[in-house]
């Protein structure tokens, strides 16, 4: 045993799955985030002062919000100003946005009359971004609300220190709104609903269309490498009919899983039918490239679709921008299973059917690229069996 190689190079081995298998657990250990994109929207119109100078208390709130990140260093907010709430709303529809702070017109207008016989209260809404990311959305919330408790805080000390500097007297009225002067509306945007998983159920479908994908792909490859081709045409047309029975299974699989979701686990499928095409879409894609990959390494090549779903399954419930350098520059850009992911998020939370989306877009150019791969793969075997038959 001592004498053994595969002894000696033992500890190397456990080293290796240790470090492989950490990588896996790194993200999902105090995740912060850097650099979310988050609008801002100020349509604030100011206000006159009793001694008739102007104010407008949305450009002051939106300076120092934009000038609190340090230059050189990531900030947890990357702040995005948008001109109108009609446009940010276009933007949290177009997933660019994982939330919005907005100004209204009479903001101004309304804090000068905290200071009056008649005050009302200066309102400042937050719009949540539910279905692009549950954890985004949660920590974004939580970031937006402590900026508008911090306003309000500086806003009742600059009002109290008014009417002590004119020596008047507060009302009851008066009183009671400068305990929270600012009023805060939280209103989420494209929500997840009550039966999504807590907003992870793209998440929770992916797993065992992942498998069934590599399943398939591994059946098909083993029945394809037993079977005995005379010539060129007979090894294309085995091929094909591997490229047709994963096409049968990627309905089957597709429609399937979606009828699994829908009536077993309770999930909120809105579109039946555009879920299960997408996800055949999906399998179907999945299913060429590993195919593709099978064809060129053997058998022997299973075990990296088995390690992408080790390395996927903690990234893909993540935003990015929680991710470190390594992990979101490195690893998130090349799984192809996040577009299965994004797919799914714009079915479920954002009114989306299936059409030519950007998910769709790149699982079709994932299929037809691994498409090519497999067949000319197949094609340089064929030709050094044809070499070895003529030396035969």
């Amino acid at each position: 045993m001592l004498k053994s190689k595969l002894t000696i190079i033992s500890p190397i081995i456990v080293v290796a799955i240790l470090f492989i298998f950490s990588l896996t657990l790194f993200p999902s250990i105090s995740p912060a985030p850097k650099n979310m994109p988050i609008a801002i929207v100020n349509e604030d119109q100011g206000a006159v002062l009793p001694n008739n100078t102007e104010m407008n208390m949305g450009n002051t709130i939106s300076e120092n919000i934009r000038t609190q990140a340090i230059p050189g260093q990531d900030s947890s907010i990357k702040w995005i100003t948008v001109d109108s709430l009609t446009e940010v709303q276009k933007g949290l529809n177009n997933k660019k946005y994982y939330a919005a702070l907005v100004i209204p017109k009479d903001f101004s207008k309304n804090q000068v009359s905290l200071q009056s016989p008649n005050p009302i209260s200066p309102e400042i809404q937050i719009l949540v971004n539910q279905g692009m990311n549950p954890t985004a959305a949660n920590i974004a919330n939580q970031m937006l609300s402590g900026i508008v408790d911090g306003i309000n805080g500086n806003v009742r000390t600059q009002i109290l220190e008014g009417f002590k500097m004119n020596g008047n007297t507060i009302s009851t009225e008066q009183a009671s709104l400068l305990v929270s002067p600012i009023m805060k509306k939280v209103v989420n945007v494209n929500e997840t609903g009550t039966k999504s998983a807590n907003g992870n159920s793209p998440v929770s479908m992916f797993q065992p269309l992942w498998m069934g994908s590599i399943v398939g792909a591994a059946v098909m490859f083993v029945v394809l490498s037993k079977a005995q081709f005379r010539n060129r045409k007979q090894k294309l047309l085995g091929i094909f009919m591997q490229v047709l029975v994963g096409a049968i299974l990627a309905l089957i699989a597709g429609f399937g899983l979606t009828l699994l979701a829908d009536s077993m686990l309770g999930l909120s499928i809105p579109k039946f039918a555009d879920t299960g095409l997408f996800l055949s879409l999906t399998y179907f894609a999945f299913f060429l490239m590993i195919s593709a990959v099978l064809m060129w390494l053997g058998i022997k090549g299973l075990p990296i679709f088995v390690l992408m779903l080790f390395f996927g399954a903690p990234l893909l419930a993540m935003p990015p921008e929680f991710l470190s350098s390594f992990h979101r520059h490195w690893i998130y850009p090349w799984l192809p299973m996040r577009q299965m992911i994004e797919g799914l998020r714009e079915l479920f939370f954002f009114g989306k059917g299936f059409g030519w989306s950007h998910s769709v877009q790149m699982l079709t150019w994932l299929g037809l690229g691994s498409l090519i791969v497999l067949v000319s793969s197949s094609i340089k075997k064929v030709k050094v069996n044809e070499i070895q038959n003529e030396d035969n």
